[in-house]
């Protein structure tokens, strides 16, 4: 089926935001920010496989060793985030215009992705908060973009547009991790040091989040809708405080944000905190992590587009429940991988490229059928509090895990329980039931 112009828009905005959250969310903000707190800590020569085990004060107040940093600092804009975008999403729906929300959000993320070009020496304190800053405007725009899908894809239509915008995503995020593999790589040779290097990269994920956002922001800005006054006058407090209230209406929806907690975010805290489990645990260098995530985002394109086909034959439901085994065999061969095994590593990131885009671009079609029609930007908004970049219950018991036994293998493990939980609970979802009762039309296959 041929995409409208709407939906080849909408499209560009994954292409734009994943190389954020490829390039700096996903590979080097997390092992850059370490390295930052390691020089901090004065933990600056340290052996293969040594951590360092002189805590930095995270908020001022908090001791945190610096290999755990990164996950509680995710864990922190999580929590923040959590809440401010319920606001967010409240306010979107009040909006006759929800492009100008997803630009503006945008733009103010990737200014501070652009802004870590200044981390340098041990200044990790403005990483963290350019970190939450990031973290929540990806979120705010992805709220206001997730909720679009409604408008421009009609319910046999959803998997197979989610699971394209999930594609170009990983084509987008692959191809500037490509070039900026070449930078690192190459630093040496085009004159740069390796921290230089890493800062260009950061750089360059911001400007190619900000760019590329000008092709939805101007491609939908045709779809204003008319608000009802009533709305448009309301607070954004008392139009949330009257979301709680609508949700409780909807147990099957409830019970899929519940199952979708736990099973993302064992998703997200994998694909967060890989690099840092490759490069400290197994041992391997910059270049073998990103050598591993370029393949990862190849295969990852291909598995959106297979799982979106999947979903098209099978229902949505049986397909993600298919991706969530196949994640939990990723959790328990990463644990078992041999440290300094190039090759163990390189057909892992295959495995978690299959499904890593497949589970998550069906999850949100599967949510888009849940959502009562005119309040979707609202419940997206509770959704994308447990989406991708927004995890934390995951990175959270990821990082004490780590603190106290100071073991990435036995943090990773520790991951088998989000994904037990959340398959489980997911096969509890009657999705029939709780697509009629949200009022929305049966799709021929769910």
């Amino acid at each position: 089926m041929k995409s409208t112009p709407e939906q080849r828009s909408w499209y560009w905005y994954d292409w734009a935001n994943s190389a954020y959250i490829t390039t700096t969310a996903t590979v080097l903000i997390g092992p850059y920010l370490t390295h930052l707190a390691n020089n901090a800590a004065g933990c600056t020569d340290l052996a293969d496989g040594q951590v360092c085990t002189t805590p930095v004060q995270l908020l001022g107040f908090i001791p945190v060793l610096p290999g755990a940093l990164p996950s509680f600092v995710s864990t922190i804009s999580t929590v923040l985030s959590a809440v401010l975008l319920l606001f967010v999403g409240a306010a979107a729906d009040r909006s006759a215009h929800p492009h100008r929300w997803l630009g503006v959000s945008a733009w103010i993320g990737a200014v501070a992705g652009s802004l870590m070009f200044f981390l340098t020496g041990d200044n990790w304190e403005l990483g963290v908060w350019l970190m939450i800053i990031g973290a929540f405007s990806f979120g705010a725009s992805t709220i206001v973009y997730d909720s679009i899908l409604v408008r421009i894809a009609g319910p046999d239509e959803r998997d197979r547009v989610s699971s394209k915008g999930w594609a170009f995503g990983y084509a987008g995020g692959g191809l500037l991790l490509l070039i900026n593999f070449a930078v690192i790589t190459f630093n040496k040779q085009i004159g740069l040091d390796s921290e230089m290097a890493v800062r260009i990269c950061l750089l360059s994920a911001g400007v190619w989040w900000a760019a590329f956002t000008l092709i939805p922001f101007l491609g939908l800005r045709r779809l204003p809708r008319e608000v009802p006054k009533e709305a448009a006058e309301r607070n954004p407090f008392t139009q949330l405080v009257s979301t709680f209230g609508v949700l409780r209406r909807y147990p099957q929806t409830m019970l899929f944000l519940l199952a979708f907690l736990f099973y993302n975010d064992g998703i997200q805290t994998v694909i967060f905190a890989s690099s840092q489990y490759a490069s400290a645990e197994l041992g391997m260098t910059q270049s073998q992590v990103l050598i591993t995530f370029l393949l990862t985002q190849i295969v990852a394109l291909f598995g959106a587009l297979i799982f979106g086909r999947f979903a098209g034959r099978y229902g949505a439901k049986r397909t993600v429940l298919g991706g969530i085994v196949i994640w939990l065999g990723v959790v328990v061969v990463g644990f078992q991988l041999p440290a300094g095994n190039f090759g163990a590593l390189l057909g892992l990131g295959a495995a978690i490229g299959l499904v890593m885009g497949g589970t998550q671009a069906l999850s949100r079609s599967m949510y888009s059928q849940l959502v009562p029609i005119g309040r979707e930007a609202e419940f997206f908004s509770f959704y994308q509090a447990m989406e991708r970049g927004t995890s934390w219950l995951g990175t959270l018991a990821f990082g004490l895990v780590f603190q106290f036994a100071q073991s990435y293998r036995l943090a990773l493990i520790a991951l088998v329980v989000f994904f037990l939980v959340g398959g489980f609970l997911l096969t509890r979802v009657n999705m029939r039931k709780g697509i009629t009762d949200a009022g929305n039309a049966l799709p021929a296959v769910f």
